[in-house]
Formats: structure tokens, sequence, C-alpha cells
């Protein structure tokens, strides 16, 4: 059964994307911990992170680290942190975090609320970062 991240890759359950190529997609978590909080995935599913074929690994680094660096430039943030859990969904992930304070990237923090419109413009923010340090 495909997992909720391949369902999102396919187009088949909507999300706010703010970056995508041919073999990952970042969008926004929509229980983020801090505003921009987005995820970052391999389309091909892939239960563990360590799982995944070398050169497909750095290539996902690789693509977060350009996402986490469009993300400084429109975020207010001291840094974007990263973090790899891998127990909420059985699909590779990373985590990308706007940082304050350490603890902004404690997990068993309360999630924000946010709205669908909150999200689709931090969303077209990130994106338009992205899109204008990496033209297609």
């Amino acid at each position: 059964m495909a997992s909720i991240f391949s369902k999102i890759a396919a187009g088949d359950i909507p999300c706010h994307r703010v970056a995508e190529n041919a073999s990952f997609l970042a969008f926004l978590d929509i229980m983020p911990l801090a505003p921009g909080h987005t995820l970052v995935i391999p389309k091909v599913e892939v239960d563990r992170i360590w799982d995944l074929e070398p050169a497909l690994l750095g290539e996902l680094h690789v693509f977060s680290q350009k996402v986490a660096l469009a993300m400084e430039d429109v975020m207010p943030c001291q840094r974007v942190g990263q973090a790899v859990i891998g127990l909420e969904v059985p699909h590779a992930h990373v985590h990308l975090i706007p940082l304050h304070v350490v603890a902004d990237i404690n997990f068993e923090r309360p999630k924000l609320e946010v709205t669908q419109k909150e999200l689709a413009d931090v969303a077209a923010r990130i994106r338009g970062a992205f899109e204008a340090r990496y033209p297609a």
C-alpha cells in the first residue's frame, strides 16, 4: 500500500509544494513546528532513509540543501535545521525547520495551528526563492 507521501508525490493528495524535480519533492508540513517547516521526500517509496541507494541519499541531501538555502532567503530565522526521525510515516523524509533556538526542533512541542492561506503564502515565498536561486 502506498504511503501518504507517495500519494502526495503522485498528486492524489494535495500539498503546498515548495520545490520539485524528477526525483524529489519538498512540501510544507501541515502540522509544523515553526512557520516554513518543510518535508523533503524521494519520489520513490523507501521506508527508511538508510535504505536509500547511496547515490539517491546523497542527491536527497543536495536537494534538501537547496531548499534550506531558499528557506533562509525568505523565512526569518537564525538558520534552517534538519532532522530525520522516520517514525511518523513509512517513507524516507527529511524535516527542514526554521530555527531561532534549539528548542524549535523539539518534536515533543505542540504543533502550530496554521490556515491553508498561511501555508499557501509561505509555500509561495519559499518556492519563489527556490526558483530565483535555481532557475529551471
